[in-house]
């Protein structure tokens, strides 16, 4: 398991739109089918529950994630660790945050989708606690036009 965020040096903050740069082009690196620079600015401008994780004094981008609050759910909209920083234990850092924030926030769960390709999300959700609870058919585009269902997981709070 990683050190503490402390003891790693690294910095939990707003996202701000100035970030949306850096943000998505680690959108970009990680994911097969990314978030548009504009779904960034969007998600800021409808006041949703964004953070970066920064190395010391604004540095590097290790991570960020966004969420909407709605009547007592979390829907996780979005979260991403650096390839550098993958396997030291930040995705469940990530998480823990996530949980805490819908947790101050008066949710009683975090819901979330996930492509059933994307095994290692799967993996680290399913060791977190998130549970299956349904499937969006078609709901992710796919390479060649085609689609991908979406893998609905629920954490309950």
């Amino acid at each position: 398991m990683a050190a503490s965020l402390e003891q790693a040096g690294l910095a939990l903050r707003r996202m701000v739109v100035a970030d949306i740069d850096e943000v998505h082009a680690l959108e970009q690196k990680v994911f097969p089918h990314p978030w548009s620079r504009a779904n960034f600015v969007d998600s800021l401008a409808s006041g949703y529950d964004a953070w970066v994780l920064r190395e010391p004094d604004e540095g590097a981008l290790a991570g960020y994630f966004l969420l909407m609050h709605a009547v007592d759910e979390t829907h996780l909209l979005d979260v991403a660790v650096s390839g550098a920083r993958q396997g030291s234990g930040l995705g469940r850092f990530l998480l823990d945050r996530i949980a805490a924030r819908s947790r101050a926030m008066g949710m009683a769960s975090i819901l979330l989708e996930v492509r059933p390709s994307n095994e290692r999300a799967l993996q680290v959700y399913a060791r977190y606690g998130y549970t299956q609870i349904g499937r969006r058919k078609g709901y992710y585009p796919a390479h060649e036009g085609k689609r991908e269902d979406a893998i609905v997981m629920r954490y309950v709070l």
